[in-house]
Order: C-alpha cells, then structure tokens, then sequence
C-alpha cells in the first residue's frame, strides 16, 4: 500500500502531537497538578483488550520496503 504525501503528514502530525502529550505526562508525574490530564476509562471496552499500538516508523520502513519490491 502507498500512501500519499498529505497521508503522510497528517500521520507524521498526530505522532509528534502524541509524542509531546506522553512527555508531558512523564515529566509531570509526582507532581500534583500539571497541564495534561490522562483520562482512564472506569469500564474498559473488553473488546479493546488485547489492542496493541502500531510502531508507525516500523509500519513506514515496511511499506517502503514493501514498494521497492514491486
């Protein structure tokens, strides 16, 4: 599957959005109140149980690996 350059950017945005809430999140773990509230379901869907993030660089390297084989 290729994806397009705005696919591209649009992934490439949301990650380092992603990746600067999780910073957030650790360098203001300890302290009492802090710019970013994680909010935890208090009855996960158990359907989501066994869900496991996508590694979107590996996704990437593979796709592109994929492509230049074809």
């Amino acid at each position: 599957e290729i994806f397009t350059p705005a696919h591209e950017e649009n992934v490439r945005f949301i990650y380092e959005a992603w990746q600067c809430v999780e910073r957030d999140l650790r360098s203001q773990m300890g302290s009492e109140r802090g710019l970013v509230e994680e909010y935890v379901e208090k009855m996960p869907n158990p359907s989501l149980k066994a869900f496991k993030p996508v590694d979107l660089g590996d996704l990437k390297r593979r796709n592109t690996q994929d492509a230049k084989k074809s």
